[in-house]
């Protein structure tokens, strides 16, 4: 990566012989074996592999919801595994935009009122915080449906409002785990599209995911088995892709 593409030149991403163990002795189960991985700022990578493969340990990791056994990680150049939980919680916090399977909605919440909650535990004022959230509601397409409930909006529009909750801090990572898996194909399509617009814009993004599909829209695919790396692919996209009539 050169210095001229208006990109850091540190990684957003950098693991080094990341190993995760749970367990003692003949016990112990090796989730993680060794990962090395470079994520740089604006890439759009995919991670996939079979259960059991240790998709969902290094999601952990890279949430900083987990740390690694041993081994390096570094977020935007910081070194995670020196950080108390409460260093850790802010990462979590400003640095990383999680969007899950299930939409991790609040119910009895509206739409804005579950965007604001990453600034309310980050103590931002209450005026600031309507504004950006309104602001990444507008970005989703949803500013008409700030004032919903979750069991008022379909589950695509769901999934938008959490994706809105995610970019909401602007963070420096947006992690989404089988974020189409609750979906049907039309509204998968929808959140596919989207990612693909903030890939376009720059966000740096890695999607956990089962399915081909999901995984082809990326730019780079991971393939995990038994807790190693097995491929690493870069895909050629068009500038349309993603882009449906």
């Amino acid at each position: 990566m050169s210095l001229n593409d208006g990109r850091s030149a540190v990684p957003v991403v950098k693991l080094t012989d990341i190993t995760q163990v749970y367990g003692t002795g003949d016990a112990a189960v090796h989730a993680l074996r060794g990962i090395s991985l470079d994520v740089a700022q604006g890439d759009y990578v995919a991670i996939m592999g079979p259960s059991g493969s240790g998709k969902s340990t290094l999601m952990n990791v890279l949430g900083c919801l987990d740390v690694a056994s041993s081994g390096s990680y570094r977020l935007a150049g910081n070194d995670v595994k020196i950080l108390e939980e409460n260093q850790l919680a802010r990462i979590r916090n400003r640095q990383i935009g999680f969007v899950f399977q299930s939409f991790n909605l609040v119910p009895r919440m509206s739409a804005l009122a579950n965007v604001e909650l990453p600034l309310v535990y980050g103590r931002v004022g209450r005026a600031e915080r309507r504004e950006r959230a309104l602001e990444a509601l507008d970005s989703v397409g949803l500013s008409s449906r700030a004032n919903h409930q979750p069991q008022e909006l379909s589950g695509g529009q769901q999934q938008r409002v959490a994706i809105a909750r995610a970019l909401v801090t602007s963070p420096t990572l947006l992690l989404a785990d089988e974020p189409t898996g609750n979906l049907d194909s039309a509204s998968t399509d929808e959140i596919l599209d989207m990612f693909n617009h903030l890939a376009l814009q720059g966000r740096t993004i890695i999607v956990i995911t089962h399915e081909p599909h999901v995984a082809e829209q990326s730019h780079r695919i991971i393939t995990l088995s038994d807790g190693l790396i097995v491929a690493d692919r870069t895909l050629q996209h068009s500038e349309s892709v993603g882009v449906r009539s």
